[in-house]
């Protein structure tokens, strides 16, 4: 059996609210009229490669033309939930917003990780309010007795889709596969085991939250670093894998010029929930003409249908 997420179940503000909700946020008539049916909300994730308005020390920032694309891919699915990875700044992501507005997306909430790493980031944006924010912006662990710090942080935050329903989501952009001293496989898995704890720690907050967990793990499924994000396989708080895919039955998100490789690398992850509120063959992989002049990434998405219990 399947509840609503107890975390702010509705916004502030009485039955006035609650009517005003139905008509600016969902466009929805009122209570008393003839009630259609749910709609699907999809939720979408998207490393966006370097989405840099200035140069940085390590990286050129990204041409018009790349955002243009960028905002080409997302717009042809119009998500209501867009979360991304390599994000530059708070000027880039707003950046992004009004060219998504210009094509038909109003992405009006958002989440900006202000982590480590100078340049890449981890961000979000909504058409539903963010009622909660909880990101995860300095996260430590020690290796080999040094300090080191989770280099993107944790997106955090709870969206508000209806009244009576929230929807929980983590965002993360876990260590690349370049080359570091400390080997960079290890610092995925340290980071993947700090994400499994603040997994654990939200379910143990409130078993019933709606949790999706989405974004760029560097490593295939059969990695020990995805075994670790997803938990013990058939225990309470495992999560399960979206075999999104393309309309040619293709599963890659992620082609890698240097040694030519096409991998799949991102990832959207549910807990038990909010699984019966998929809709089912909807998890998919983007496959705009845009893509490579967007990014190495593709975009990667699922809908859901909020359910009343």
């Amino acid at each position: 059996m399947v509840h609503f997420a107890k975390i702010n179940p509705a916004p502030k503000g009485g039955l006035f609210f609650s009517l005003l909700w139905t008509l600016l946020v969902l466009g929805g008539p009122l209570p008393g009229s003839a009630q259609p049916l749910p709609p699907e909300v999809i939720v979408a994730s998207y490393n966006v490669e370097n989405y840099l308005l200035k140069d940085s020390d390590r990286t050129r920032p990204k041409t018009v033309a790349a955002r243009e694309a960028v905002a080409d891919v997302a717009a042809e699915i119009r998500p209501d939930i867009l979360g991304v990875c390599e994000m530059g700044s708070p000027e880039a992501l707003a950046d992004l917003r009004e060219r998504l507005k210009l094509r038909g997306t109003d992405l009006t909430y958002s989440e900006f990780v202000n982590g480590p790493d100078p340049d890449r980031h981890v961000a979000l944006l909504s058409r539903f309010p963010v009622v909660r924010r909880q990101s995860a912006v300095k996260v430590e662990y020690e290796l080999n007795g040094a300090p080191e710090l989770v280099r993107r942080g944790f997106l955090d935050v709870t969206v508000q889709i209806t009244p009576t329903y929230a929807l929980r989501l983590v965002g993360v952009h876990l260590k690349s596969k370049l080359p570091v001293p400390a080997g960079e496989m290890l610092l995925r898995r340290m980071e993947a085991q700090l994400l499994r704890r603040h997994i654990e720690n939200i379910l143990q907050e409130n078993p019933e939250v709606n949790l999706l967990v989405y974004g760029d793990f560097n490593d295939t499924k059969e990695e020990v670093a995805v075994r670790d994000v997803l938990g013990p396989r058939g225990s309470l708080n495992s999560l399960t894998d979206l075999p999104a895919e393309d309309p040619n039955g293709d599963r890659w998100t992620h082609y890698r010029n240097f040694s030519d490789v096409y991998s799949r690398i991102d990832y959207l992850l549910v807990n038990r929930g909010l699984r019966p509120e998929l809709v089912p063959g909807k998890a998919r992989v983007s496959n705009s003409p845009h893509w490579r002049k967007a990014s190495d990434h593709r975009l990667i998405y699922t809908s859901l249908i909020p359910q009343e219990r």
